[in-house]
């Protein structure tokens, strides 16, 4: 069979991440303090744009939003779990990486050190998933997030996970994973000498050095006070609940035309390629802030249309809802949508909450249910049982009106109540 060279053409479509697309999905996931910060920075450093004064219609046209008294300048606390969950929902897993990541971050303690070994993960997660693949997840999902070094085993794991994270040279990494894995039961003068042989004095001597600059407790670093203040309040309007975007204090920037008019005819004559930047980089942030204001807006009423009973009755009445559902109604992916929810809060009738705090995935995949639902039907079962219903009997018992649902999310919840199993009730 005689083998010929054929020249084909295919049409191929290709999704291209441009430096602009990347800055303007940047953007969107900043606080609104961090984002007055940026405009603030940017106005500093390019000419071209102004600050004018706040344009109150922008936004909204009830007088009333801006006498409306709200909260700000609050201190939210967010836990090491909490944000470790929040960078999962950035990355493209598929459900047995979140569910394995999931796991393993439930069986971190506070230092961001591994507890449980994963043979017992293995055990907890029923046997679903094989070592090898927990394994795999605690090595590419977990070790990759932040703070550097969470998920690590022995502290020599945590070193060198840090090292490995960091932009150093290979020769000097090759060094410390010899000094860590190599060399175990000798001191750092051993190890030294030994590798004198092989490697330039000042090579080890920095090796050595990177090796002491590690944090062996990654996770104890992680600062859980974060500066907010509201992007967003909710409004009592003709009996109906509306929500506003808060322009009070948030800046206004425009180009100034007179000075781009005036260097119009210089810039024909004599092109400069740093001030032609400066005024699409001007230009730019212009339309990223006015699309990430709408796009908050827009995320904000949706949330607050499908949660308007947990805003007028108990909080049991909050809704299973989840980043897909938006992404669905709005025709973003859902990665864009859990950039927008980060960092971001709303001023309500209960308090300033985390806009990701209305959003609650259902526990069952047949029936729309919430954790605090499900942990109140459990109570209901278990207060109302005339002989001992272990979680394998309760489940079944759901099961059979449609719940579906797995005896290790009975477990959860029910060790969430502080319930004892039905050995020891």
């Amino acid at each position: 069979m005689a083998i010929s060279l054929i020249r084909e053409l295919a049409q191929k479509q290709k999704v291209t991440l441009t430096p602009q697309l990347k800055k303007s999905i940047d953007l969107l996931q900043l606080s609104r303090y961090e984002i007055i910060q940026k405009i603030n920075e940017e106005i500093e450093v390019n000419p071209f744009l102004e600050k004018t004064e706040s344009d109150l219609s922008e936004y909204s046209t009830d007088d009333e939003f801006f006498s409306n008294p709200y909260e700000k300048d609050i201190v939210a606390n967010e836990s090491l779990r909490e944000n470790l969950l929040t960078q999962l929902n950035d990355l493209n897993l598929n459900e047995k990486e979140k569910v394995i990541s999931t796991s393993l971050i439930d069986s971190l303690d506070d230092s961001g050190q591994l507890i449980e070994e994963i043979n017992e993960i293995e055990n907890f997660l029923d046997y679903q998933f094989t070592y090898k693949e927990i394994e795999s997840v605690l090595k590419n999902v977990i070790h990759s997030l932040d703070p550097a070094g969470v998920g690590f085993r022995t502290i020599k794991e945590v070193i060198f996970i840090q090292l490995s994270r960091k932009k150093i040279d290979l020769k000097l990494l090759e060094i410390c994973k010899i000094i860590l894995f190599e060399n175990s039961d000798m001191d750092l003068l051993g190890v030294k000498n030994k590798l004198l042989s092989l490697y330039k004095e000042k090579s080890i001597d920095e090796s050595i050095k990177l090796i002491k600059s590690c944090d062996l407790a990654p996770g104890l670093s992680y600062s859980q006070d974060q500066y907010i203040v509201p992007d967003l309040v909710i409004l009592e309007d003709a009996g109906n609940k509306v929500v506003n975007f808060i322009n009070d204090q948030f800046p206004v920037i425009s180009i100034d035309k007179e000075l781009v008019n005036s260097i119009q005819h210089e810039l024909k004559e004599r092109p400069n390629e740093g001030i032609v930047e400066k005024i699409q980089n001007a230009k730019w942030l212009l339309r990223a802030v006015k699309k990430r204001n709408e796009t908050v807006l827009r995320v904000g009423e949706i949330i607050c249309k499908k949660q308007q009973a947990f805003f007028e009755s108990e909080p049991l009445e909050i809704k299973p809802l989840a980043n897909k559902d938006i992404s669905d109604e709005l025709g973003l992916h859902p990665s864009t949508i859990s950039r927008i929810l980060r960092s971001k809060f709303i001023q309500t009738p209960r308090g300033v909450l985390p806009l990701k705090s209305l959003l609650i995935r259902s526990v069952s995949k047949t029936r729309n249910v919430t954790p605090i639902q499900l942990m109140e039907i459990i109570k209901n079962i278990i207060d109302a049982e005339k002989t001992k219903l272990s979680d394998r009997d309760i489940a079944l018992l759901l099961n059979k009106k449609g719940y579906s649902l797995a005896r290790r999310t009975i477990s959860k919840y029910r060790l969430k109540l502080n319930i004892p199993s039905s050995r020891k009730r």
